[in-house]
């Protein structure tokens, strides 16, 4: 069992956390919700095979920074042997907390028996804690786990106990099972049950889209923590809000700082021939509540230049909503 006087990451029901999401936690992004006040973040999922085999996208997707800390790595994968290699490559590159992806649910990861397929591989998955944990030390690894494979599967709360006992120091839970995607509703239930039996930090996840969300969350949950995902995507700011326990609605003009903010940390963080690129699909997540969402959302996929988007946010700033 892990060593509760080990060094965890930051884990407090006020201190949220910034959720691995795939294709939009890079480095710009880590860091604007930093800015905002996420106590610690994850990174975009890492294969392990690809870490070891010298994938070519690998190494973006670990490139961080002095002010992006505390800072999660999260790796997903099926074998063992593989995991060993990619955790001593981890190390070498300084990163010291860990965690693995049971979570993840989308067909090109499970297929190869990753991700959320783990769940029906308890053994294996129990075997990849033990490693990550002999190779990072106590304190130093979680997992983030669904309830299960579908609803007729094993419950995850026999499974969770299982890797306690091989030292994950704490656990995040999305409470859907992992044929559901992110349909249904999550049944945070199953988090209070999780936290009821956990001898470990439970930390929420799933359908945390604003403050207010969160809260209630952990009212209902007791849990350790929340951990934002979609609701930062919509609104980097929910973190603030989230301390100002507040539900503001963000003006046109706070709006135009969170994408100048954004393209800012793009343009010294970020890959310089894709930045303006990226943008495009940036700007339509943070405008959509916007009287004149729509017209916002079409220039913005078609901008080409960093000027034009100086004239968009302008415009942006100037909305006013009603």
């Amino acid at each position: 069992m892990a060593d509760r006087n080990a060094p965890l990451p930051p884990i407090g029901q006020a201190l949220p956390w910034l959720a691995p999401m795939a294709g939009y936690t890079d480095l710009p992004f880590r860091l604007l919700c930093r800015k905002f006040g996420a106590a610690c973040a994850v990174t975009e999922l890492v294969s392990a095979k690809g870490m070891v085999y010298g994938s070519p996208g690998t190494k973006d997707l670990l490139a961080t920074s002095p002010e992006d800390t505390p800072l999660v790595a999260q790796l997903f994968g099926s074998e063992p042997a593989v995991f060993e290699r990619a955790m001593d490559m981890l190390l070498e590159r300084g990163f010291t907390w860990f965690d693995l992806n049971c979570g993840c649910s989308v067909p090109k990861v499970t297929r190869s028996g990753a991700g959320s397929a783990l769940l029906r591989a308890p053994e294996t998955l129990r075997r990849i804690v033990k490693v990550m944990v002999q190779k990072a030390g106590c304190g130093r690894v979680g997992v983030k786990l669904r309830t299960g494979w579908d609803a007729a599967s094993l419950p995850v709360f026999e499974i969770a106990k299982s890797l306690e006992d091989e030292g994950a120091a704490w656990l995040t839970l999305h409470p859907r099972h992992a044929r559901q995607g992110f349909s249904g509703q999550a049944k945070w239930e199953h988090i209070a049950t999780l936290k009821n039996q956990a001898s470990v930090p439970v930390i929420a996840s799933g359908d945390l889209f604003t403050a207010s969300d969160a809260k209630r969350c952990l009212t209902e949950t007791n849990a350790d923590g929340v951990m934002f995902a979609r609701g930062a995507l919509y609104d980097p700011a929910i973190f603030a809000h989230f301390a100002a326990n507040d539900e503001r609605v963000a003006s046109g003009a706070q709006i135009a700082q969170i994408i100048e903010r954004h393209a800012a940390l793009i343009k010294e963080h970020g890959n310089p021939n894709r930045a303006i690129v990226r943008m495009r699909s940036i700007v339509p997540r943070y405008v959509r509540d916007l009287p004149g969402a729509s017209a916002f959302r079409q220039e913005a996929s078609t901008c080409s230049s960093w000027e034009q988007l100086a004239d968009i946010t302008g415009r942006i700033a100037q909305t006013e909503i009603p």
